[in-house]
């Protein structure tokens, strides 16, 4: 184990600094500063390495957390690395983005603030990279299968790179103009960095993996064609169909969606030039924003508006909030809903709960302000409650209200596949859809969750794919797709 006294003699969870809010929201890099290096090992040799370390059952993945904790404290920074890529294929992105469920369930949490967990596994592997440990793992031999994966977010590049380094030849395509899918255009720069899926691409790119950007299939090219070019067909197109709020003055000029806010900004980061075309350029400078919607997407919104200077801005949740603390009936070690400040929260802004809107206003077609009114549950549903009515100025609203599920209308068209009873793409145990040799993972298969599943989907699927193409497999499977279902 690492520190046998650890998590006795240092009972203080020490996060990573955050730049000073005046500082961050004048640019567009990343919030969090590195931690110096002997916190962190102070911080690794509280892990416990518990006799059953349900750190391990929290994570979809199946991290050795208590093995790299150990290494880290004992300043074995690579061995600690290869621990980390045993299990992830992209611990950058989910030690920057994940909320951690593996946090949640750690045995110390039961009676004191948890392991830095999350904060460890960023620190290995940005310092994996600095020393220039992470090399490419091109397969020894090719298979001559041929394997085609449909979206580049994180389940898709996953399935890429599991099944590319098992030797089959594997073309990514993506019908966005950089590879990446929402990590690409729907996190903000602040959380993300867009270098570490560049260099990511690179190592997967020198392996072997082949991408192929600008194609949307179903229009460039049919589900049915792809099929038929290549041995197995991997779905991994995300749940991109955003709800929506149909309520008097949705049409109103200033009332979008969250994501066409974060794709324009982040492509705008990235030196793209707007070029008038689509819904028109949105800017929150100098203007009153609203964000319904209290998730990540919500705090996404609300980062980027501070940096576009915005005059001001208010989030709505139609729910209460959030507890401080697990309540009763979400005990250790399930991950229980709690009340978080975010990055963007400490920047500022108005945060208001139990608040239903009622109508969008505006004059001459563009939006003004919104009626809302207090959220009262009735028979069970959340419904505005009479006589309790305010209108607020807005010249933006974003609707960051979730996604309904992956778009499918060509697929089901083409092939054709089912969807389950959510609008999901159905898939058997071993992920197959009803077209042989079709495969689904990630969000496509399973509805919007995090990105910790969608990696664990996109290796289990490749497992699963290999067996298909190859009659066994050596690839690791950390989840089925019935476990996906009910996890959280």
């Amino acid at each position: 184990m690492a520190d046998p006294h650890g998590f006795l003699n240092n009972r203080e969870r020490i996060t990573q600094k955050r730049r000073p809010v005046p500082v961050r929201i004048m640019d567009w890099k990343e919030v969090y500063e590195a931690q110096e290096k002997g916190i962190l090992k102070s911080q690794a040799g509280r892990c416990m390495d518990c006799g059953v370390p349900f750190c391990h059952q929290g994570c979809p993945l199946g991290n050795l957390i208590p093995e790299w904790n150990d290494l880290t404290w004992r300043d074995k920074g690579e061995e600690a690395a290869e621990r980390l890529h045993s299990t992830n294929n992209f611990p950058e992105w989910t030690g920057r983005l994940c909320p951690a469920p593996c946090e949640s369930a750690c045995v110390l949490s039961i009676n004191q603030p948890a392991v830095t967990i999350k904060q460890v596994e960023v620190s290995i592997i940005d310092e994996a990279f600095n020393q220039d440990w992470v090399h490419p793992l091109p397969p020894a031999r090719l298979t001559g299968k041929t394997v085609a994966v449909v979206g580049s977010g994180p389940a898709g590049l996953a399935a890429a790179q599991q099944l590319t380094r098992t030797g089959h030849t594997v073309a990514v395509y993506e019908r966005d103009d950089r590879i990446g899918g929402l990590l690409r255009y729907g996190i903000p720069d602040f959380k993300l960095e867009k270098e570490s899926i560049d260099r990511r691409i690179a190592q997967m790119e020198a392996e072997g993996t082949r991408f192929r950007t600008g194609v949307d299939v179903g229009r460039d090219i049919s589900w049915d064609q792809l099929r038929r070019r290549y041995d197995a067909v991997v779905v991994c197109t995300g749940a991109t169909v955003p709800r929506d709020l149909p309520i008097p003055g949705r049409a109103l000029s200033g009332v979008h969606f969250a994501m066409d806010y974060l794709v324009q900004a982040n492509r705008a980061v990235a030196g793209d030039t707007f070029d008038g075309a689509g819904p028109g350029r949105i800017d929150a400078a100098g203007k009153h924003v609203v964000i319904l919607g209290g998730g990540d997407t919500g705090a996404d919104c609300l980062g980027t508006a501070h940096r576009q200077h915005a005059a001001s801005v208010t989030t709505l949740a139609i729910g209460t909030q959030p507890p401080l603390e697990r309540t009763a009936n979400q005990p250790w070690p399930t991950f229980p809903n709690l009340f978080e400040v975010a990055s963007a929260h400490e920047e500022g802004g108005e945060r208001s709960y139990l608040a239903s809107t009622v109508e969008f206003l505006g004059e001459d077609g563009v939006l003004t302000g919104l009626v809302i009114a207090e959220t009262e549950y009735v028979d069970g549903r959340r419904v505005p409650k009479e006589g309790t009515e305010r209108t607020i100025p807005a010249d933006l609203v974003f609707l960051a209200l979730g996604f309904t599920g992956p778009e499918t209308a060509e697929l089901t068209h083409q092939l054709p596949v089912s969807l389950d009873a959510r609008g999901n793409v159905n898939r058997d145990g071993h992920y197959m859809t009803d077209r042989e040799g079709v495969f689904a993972a990630g969000d496509a298969g399973r509805g919007q969750s995090l990105i910790v599943w969608a990696i664990a989907e996109g290796r289990a699927c490749a497992a699963a794919v290999d067996k298909f193409l190859m009659g066994e497999t050596f690839l690791p499977a950390p989840v089925s797709p019935s476990e996906s279902a009910i996890s959280v």
